[in-house]
């Protein structure tokens, strides 16, 4: 097991999170639109915070600012962080509106938010998890979809838990964290979820 967790640390990296936030959205919706007006948004979000997001990180190693994707040490999060922030808030006022798909806004605004908590805590050198800040809103995302639209996704969820539990261990076990950057990160990322279901279950 030690020798594939590594794998789950790259397979499930926050940079493909957005897109698995929307594909479940799409997926678990009761079809509130047009097939062509889920391709669009999903494609949207792939060229926002996927395709962006990974040119810019290639720029940002050309230059020397970030070494790896994972962004080891806390002083090589700053800009990318910033950025993230950025292209998330364009997506939300041009793209994924709270009149258009406001499920989806909610869970993107949750993201910017703990993007924004993650980012402050650079500030005193805290490094929180954004491994766990990714994987845990997604999760709490899926259970609101589950109570939103009244469906039985239980298996997802359970999935949802369990694969949070790996790539806490998967963290751990590439020494990318401790404990205590693992659960903030958690906490960063399920919060501002949960504080945002009041306004759209």
């Amino acid at each position: 097991m030690k020798k594939i967790l590594p794998f789950f640390s790259y397979a499930f990296h926050p940079i493909f999170i957005p897109i698995l936030g929307t594909l479940s959205y799409i997926i678990f919706s009761e079809r509130l639109y047009t097939v062509e007006q889920y391709y669009l948004v999903l494609f949207q979000v792939i060229i926002i915070t996927f395709f962006l997001p990974l040119s810019f990180f290639y720029l940002l190693r050309t230059f020397g600012k970030v070494d790896s994707i994972m962004m080891a040490e806390v002083k090589q999060r700053k800009i990318p962080l910033i950025m993230q922030m950025v292209l998330t808030a364009v997506l939300l006022q041009k793209s994924i509106t709270i009149d258009r798909f406001p499920e989806l806004y909610f869970f993107f605004l949750g993201g910017l938010i703990s993007t924004l908590i993650v980012f402050l805590l650079i500030y005193i050198h805290f490094k929180a998890s954004i491994h766990m800040v990714a994987i845990s809103a997604l999760n709490f995302f899926v259970i609101g979809l589950s109570i939103h639209f009244q469906i039985n996704i239980i298996y997802t969820i359970a999935s949802l838990v369990l694969l949070t539990g790996i790539i806490a261990s998967s963290r751990l076990y590439m020494r990318a964290h401790t404990q205590e950057e693992l659960t903030v990160g958690y906490l960063c990322g399920v919060v501002p979820q949960l504080c945002l279901w009041c306004f759209w279950l």
